[in-house]
């Protein structure tokens, strides 16, 4: 071969491997606060998720705040202290629905907090300033509702499937519902920051058990972004092992569940579509030997070739 040919080659190598690292950047930085479902109170579904560089967070659930923090810096994730990342860092929390195990965290910090914005969609608004920011259960520190509104949160209801920006950030965020013990509601967040975008679904159970389409209905929506790799995780719950019956799921999946409901959103994407794709499984509930028999379980039906993230609670990681 010769001088030039080989400078050609080594030209073309060099231009693809930038162009795959350009392709593989990552969007999103991601410092779970809490992983589980069930009884751990420090330890319940919260993630903070920024454009990579910087430090404009929003917290999708807020089950767990102030130990999930504490947690990321222990891990020198932060090096900041627990109340400048509460107060500065995170810019807003998105509340899936209002079941204690996903809003815990930020009653109980509401008053060492900062003024921001509080989204959720209208059903779960209205049981938060009801039942618990109602001047009588707890203190409200929201803008509308019961009692004498405090006016530390702004309560901003979010229209089903409309793009809605995100205050302090550049992202956007779209919310669809969710089916979580037929007819209570639960939300999925679509965030999107520039091209890129991920998906948060609160507690979902499957379309079969629920006798639903709402599952169905959000992928539909999603698959585009998986065809244009514009999507680039998505976090979505297995709560208990496959030994689960269904009348004792109460609105939950199982790993044959979600993989169903992932091969639904293949057909719609395109086949070999979600091949080393970032699924990101939370809300895994004790004890333990139920969450290593569904970790087995997933591994052994993955199928589809996913990427599967288990999240650690106060470790960051990268979409």
């Amino acid at each position: 071969m010769s001088f030039f040919n080989r400078l050609l080659v080594c030209f073309v190598l060099l231009s693809f491997n930038a162009f795959s690292q350009k392709v593989q950047k990552a969007s999103f930085q991601v410092v779970p606060l809490g992983i589980k479902g069930g009884i751990d109170e420090k330890n319940l579904s919260a993630y903070m998720v920024a454009p990579t560089n910087t430090n404009d967070f929003i917290c999708m659930d807020a089950g767990t705040i102030n130990a999930g923090i504490e947690k990321a810096i222990e891990n020198k994730v932060f090096k900041v202290s627990t109340s400048e990342v509460l107060r500065k860092y995170i810019k807003g929390y998105f509340i899936s629905h209002a079941h204690l195990d996903h809003v815990s965290g930020l009653i109980i910090n509401s008053p060492a907090d900062s003024s921001k914005t509080v989204y959720a969609t209208e059903k779960c608004m209205e049981m938060m300033e009801n039942h618990y920011f109602n001047d009588q259960t707890w203190a409200n520190f929201g803008d509308k509702g019961p009692g004498k509104p405090l006016n530390k949160y702004h309560f901003q209801t979010l229209n089903i499937a409309q793009e809605t920006p995100i205050t302090n950030t550049t992202m956007t965020v779209k919310a669809f519902p969710l089916s979580h013990v037929n007819p209570f509601e639960s939300t999925a967040f679509l965030i999107k920051n520039g091209d890129s975008y991920v998906l948060y679904l609160g507690d979902t159970g499957p379309d079969t058990v629920e006798k639903s389409n709402k599952l169905n209905e959000l992928w539909t929506a999603v698959a585009p972004l998986i065809k244009s790799k514009q999507l680039k995780g998505i976090f979505i719950e297995v709560s208990f092992p496959n030994e689960q019956p269904d009348q004792f799921l109460f609105g939950h999946l199982t790993p044959n569940y979600l993989m169903k409901e992932l091969h639904t959103l293949e057909e719609l994407a395109g086949k070999g579509s979600l091949k080393d794709f970032n699924i990101i499984v939370t809300h895994l509930k004790p004890p333990t030997k139920n969450i290593l028999k569904l970790k087995e379980q997933l591994q052994n039906q993955n199928d589809l070739s996913l990427k599967i993230i288990y999240p650690e609670q106060g470790k960051r990681f990268e979409l």
